[in-house]
């Protein structure tokens, strides 16, 4: 249904120019498809074992960029890997790539909702007010260029155990699932949203890390890179890459988990509001045009200022299957690029639970599971602020032999 995943990637020139997506010569969709049990005993150390091993190993570069494992014997159920590369799909794009795999009931369009789409497509035309929306979206994109400009001349974040050289290994670690009703309960309570929460409750994480690893939490800034999603409406099942970057300063030197929420949920309003976002897609769809060496220089721009990834995809919030077998989580890993960044955070919902799910450098963080297991009790303390008529229980009852999605990007 997608040719990127029959295409591969091909050098075209000297490195001076854009490399463009080829037609796999017979292509054969078993060089991507394997199927595997999960060695004994067949438990959490036994996935996340597997799981460091795959997103240790790079992709074939010879071939399309994406592989997809099916693993068996994974505490009573299966696991279905995917490993993609992000010039194939970004967030949002992968989740509709996924909807078409899964098995859930649509709802059925009335025949009125589809002749009226049908007439607003035959309708729509340039107009006087298109050519002022186009003149508002040049002045935002001017606008967020100055402060894009203003946040690529600020300090660089100081070192810390998140920053560094790094190799191929890698760690991986995902939270155990918090309950959505619970986020919204924090959320209503502080007069926030469920991402600020979410935010707040990372960021207490990585300071417990990092004072457990030496760093001056009181007195440091951590920054982390945010990707933005800029598709259009309805233009969600486009593969490619549409989303925008914001900086965010996390709210580490705040000891309390209020304070900590309070201020991000500020700084993530600042955000909202921005035009940064828009600048730097422009930006990097500028310079994918030009000579690799302009992209190496944005990205040690960008990868200096930040830390780390965090980002947040919203999955099926109702029950989806795969192949009649209900799916009890998911989860994917962003990669974290650039040669100083060591930490990618990911944020997914799924049927009303939240996993935060971590990818590191196993030189540099080691341990990802040590943060995974603090967001939690971030997470409980927060709950624990809420008034206990509204706090709701934080688990879900796992469901048993059932397939488990985790998709690695």
């Amino acid at each position: 249904k997608f040719d990127r995943f029959r295409q591969r990637v091909t050098p075209r020139g000297l490195g001076l120019a854009m490399p463009q997506w080829e037609d796999m010569p017979h292509f054969n969709i078993d060089q991507h498809v394997h199927h595997i049990a999960l060695p004994a005993p067949h438990d959490h150390a036994a996935l996340t074992a597997l799981l460091n091993d795959l997103a240790s190993l790079p992709l074939d570069r010879s071939l399309p960029l994406w592989q997809l494992v099916v693993v068996d014997q994974v505490a009573g159920g299966s696991a279905v890997i995917m490993r993609m590369h992000h010039c194939i799909a970004d967030g949002t794009a992968m989740m509709a790539v996924m909807q078409t795999v899964f098995d859930a009931e649509r709802p059925k369009r009335s025949k009125a909702s589809a002749q009226a789409e049908t007439s607003t497509a035959v309708t729509t035309s340039p107009s006087l007010g298109m050519v002022d929306e186009a003149a508002q979206l040049l002045g935002g994109v001017i606008s967020g260029a100055g402060m894009l400009v203003a946040e690529l001349l600020k300090p660089s974040d100081p070192p810390s155990p998140l920053k560094g050289e790094f190799g191929l290994p890698k760690r991986l670690a995902w939270s155990a699932p918090v309950a959505l009703a619970g986020v919204k309960a924090i959320a209503a309570q502080y007069g926030a949203k469920v991402n600020d929460v979410l935010v707040a409750a990372v960021t207490g994480a990585l300071r417990s890390y990092l004072k457990q690893r030496g760093t001056d939490v009181n007195h440091t800034s951590l920054r982390a890179m945010v990707p933005v999603d800029l598709r259009p409406p309805g233009r969600a099942d486009e593969l490619g890459n549409a989303f925008g970057l914001v900086i965010l300063d996390l709210a580490v030197t705040s000891a309390r988990p209020e304070q900590r929420l309070e201020l991000t949920k500020a700084r993530m309003d600042a955000l909202k509001h921005s035009p940064e976002a828009s600048a730097t897609n422009l930006l990097l769809n500028l310079l994918g045009r030009g000579p690799k060496v302009l992209e190496d220089i944005a990205e040690q721009m960008f990868g200096s200022k930040v830390s780390l990834v965090l980002t947040n995809v919203v999955g099926p919030q109702t029950p989806v299957s795969l192949t009649g077998v209900p799916i009890e989580r998911m989860m994917f890993w962003v990669p974290h690029p650039g040669d100083e960044m060591g930490l990618g955070v990911s944020i997914m919902s799924y049927c009303g639970s939240v996993t935060v799910s971590m990818e590191t450098d196993a030189q540099l963080v080691p341990d990802p599971h040590s943060i995974t297991d603090a967001f939690t009790h971030e997470f409980d303390a927060l709950l624990a602020t809420v008034q206990p008529a509204a706090a709701p229980k934080t688990r879900r009852k796992p469901i048993r032999k059932t397939n488990r999605i985790l998709l690695n990007k």
